[in-house]
């Protein structure tokens, strides 16, 4: 399908926001907007958001990428991915009124802005979809535990690492050093274990990560899609909070939410056939349900 693609300028508080938008000749009812992460600005790294947006509406899908505050071509002050939610609210307004033919839209992330979208999503009825893309949890437990699980234990099994370690490239101790620090940061977790989920379920005011991306996600009534890419760090973080209790097992097994492995994929899809299969994925879930 054809479609067309404009530059937008629009408010948000006392701040311009830019934004761009892909509109299909027939848009679907639902959009996408794009809730980018930062430090980072709308095209995305290797231009991904470009490209994918290009991709949807050229099956259909109206999309909108913006700056937040402080971001890209956007003035303001530089904020982190836990203040804003304005930026997103003024940038839905925009995107409906652009688009008359939208009655729903659903929020696009990668890592902290997975986050975001998902930390916004509750609050507003018109966004009714979520795709969180290795969505980012990060406590310093957290990290330590993936870098032991994920990284380490496969390096013990490369033959690579030990081709290097007998041939003197790496030093022994500096890899002992390096595990034992990691081991180190885990010693708080058993303080933050119960900390992951709350008996309260209507407060997602938390301060602990994993505690109000899960708050967040529960409080959230519309359809969600989880991607999560094999070889990443981040994304295997989230898969190990998302098994790190009952109530999260039970959430995550809930028919709202459809969950999705990229295999050999990094942190960024960098490869085209990688982002290519993500699209295709946002666009069949998109358009059945």
């Amino acid at each position: 399908m054809s479609y067309e693609e404009h530059a937008l300028q629009f408010s948000c508080q006392d701040a311009s926001l830019l934004g761009i938008l892909s509109l299909p000749q027939r848009p679907h009812h639902r959009g996408i907007l794009f809730v980018v992460g930062g430090p980072q600005y709308r095209a995305g790294s290797h231009r991904q958001f470009t490209l994918l947006a290009r991709q949807f509406a050229s099956q259909g899908i109206a999309v909108m990428r913006f700056d937040y505050r402080g971001m890209g071509d956007s003035e303001g002050e530089q904020r982190d991915f836990t203040e804003v939610d304005e930026d997103i609210r003024a940038a839905v307004r925009c995107f409906f009124q652009q688009v008359p033919a939208m009655t729903e839209v659903v929020l696009w992330g990668l890592c902290d802005a997975a986050s975001a979208a998902l930390f916004y999503a509750h609050q507003d009825s018109r966004v009714t979809g979520l795709v969180l893309l290795n969505p980012w949890v990060r406590t310093e437990q957290g990290a330590a535990k993936a870098y032991l699980k994920h990284y380490y234990f496969r390096r013990l099994l490369d033959s690579g690492f030990w081709k290097k370690f007998i041939a003197g490239e790496l030093s022994l101790f500096t890899a002992i050093q390096s595990v034992m620090q990691q081991i180190g940061r885990l010693k708080p977790q058993h303080k933050n274990v119960s900390a992951t989920v709350s008996n309260d379920n209507n407060d997602p005011d938390l301060t602990n990560l994993p505690q109000k991306m899960y708050q967040c996600l529960l409080l959230f009534k519309g359809k969600t899609l989880v991607i999560l890419c094999s070889e990443d760090l981040t994304a295997q973080e989230f898969s190990d909070v998302a098994g790190s209790s009952r109530k999260w097992k039970k959430l995550m097994s809930s028919s709202q939410i459809t969950k999705r492995h990229l295999a050999g994929a990094n942190h960024t899809f960098s490869q085209r056939s990688w982002r290519e299969e993500i699209g295709h994925w946002t666009i069949s879930w998109i358009k059945n349900w």
